[in-house]
């Protein structure tokens, strides 16, 4: 996010250029239009810092938004959620990837988007997954009292 260039983003055609470790490089489907349109609002009202920048995001001084800006946001944002749980950027990739698997996403399909050279990597997820699949069957399944 904080790498993303002002070119590294096509709102017309929905997409998202990423730069992966390794210079490895990738194209991410927008799939929602509202997080077009937001993109669209935003683009908009700092197109001249954007452009005198060449990141896509700023910060309030026009320059590109650093990994600490970002995370110091979501400490905000958690705060007044009052979300007591220490919350990183990571996070986000792994709900991402965990939220994909239990939707019955080909694991291949998630590999891809995350950047992963290895399937081994993206597995991890699978045992995420499985332990939260685990839970659920233990604590809410209608029988869990069921004794023979």
């Amino acid at each position: 996010m904080c790498a993303l260039k002002v070119n590294d983003v096509n709102l017309y055609d929905k997409n998202v250029l990423i730069y992966g470790k390794g210079a490895k490089e990738r194209r991410i489907q927008i799939g929602n239009d509202d997080v077009v349109r937001a993109l669209e609002e935003y683009r908009k009202a700092f197109e001249e810092s954007t452009q005198k920048c060449g990141h896509f995001f700023v910060n309030q001084t026009g320059r590109p938004l650093s990994d600490q800006s970002v995370r110091r946001m979501i400490n905000k944002y958690t705060a007044l959620a009052a979300i007591e749980q220490h919350i990183t950027p990571h996070m986000f990739r792994h709900t991402f990837a965990t939220s994909l698997l239990e939707a019955d996403v080909d694991i291949r399909y998630i590999q891809e988007m995350l950047g992963h050279s290895s399937i081994n990597v993206t597995e991890i997820y699978t045992h995420v997954a499985m332990a939260k699949q685990r839970d659920i069957l233990v604590t809410k399944h209608p029988r869990k009292n069921f004794r023979v």
